[in-house]
């Protein structure tokens, strides 16, 4: 009868198998790309024009120390719509994934202070993908933007 370490040490086996480091890249960045994407989609009315009630939202709520809300509502709501389509594109996705965590800094900092266990689940989506790449489903990677994986990146 096997040990229950021995059994523990080869179903992690089997999952790392079956959950490749690309697969997780890509679920991580089609997920956090319709969190943000679908936010921006609340922010408009049809294509791009942004919504009155997105203006009073950044007048109120939303308001920032640092922008005016005009301004502000523009880069969120624009935001919103073109790093989730970059990422999930896998184009620029380093970028991205970056300028998608500063906005949720800036949210939990200046909007939603007690919503930070939100943010740090968009975190746990986000760090990987600036610490790690797109993975290997990517126009970064066909583009050659990101490297060819390695033995020692496991990529």
């Amino acid at each position: 009868m096997r040990s229950f370490a021995a059994v523990y040490a080869r179903a992690g086996d089997l999952a790392a198998r079956l959950l490749p480091p690309s697969l997780l890249l890509l679920v991580a960045r089609f997920g956090i790309a319709a969190i943000f994407f679908l936010s921006g989609r609340t922010k408009v009315e049809g294509w791009l024009t942004i919504a009155d009630s997105t203006y009073e939202l950044f007048r109120t709520d939303y308001a920032l120390p640092f922008a005016p809300p005009a301004l502000a509502a523009h880069l969120a709501t624009y935001s919103e719509h073109l790093f989730p389509i970059l990422l999930v594109l896998g184009l620029f996705t380093r970028p991205a994934a970056l300028a998608l965590l500063a906005m949720t800094a800036v949210i939990e900092v200046f909007v939603y202070p007690d919503a930070w266990p939100t943010h740090l689940s968009w975190a746990g989506l986000l760090l990987p993908l600036i610490a790690a790449g797109p993975g290997a489903v990517s126009l970064d990677r066909l583009l050659g933007l990101e490297a060819r994986p390695t033995l020692s990146n496991g990529r």
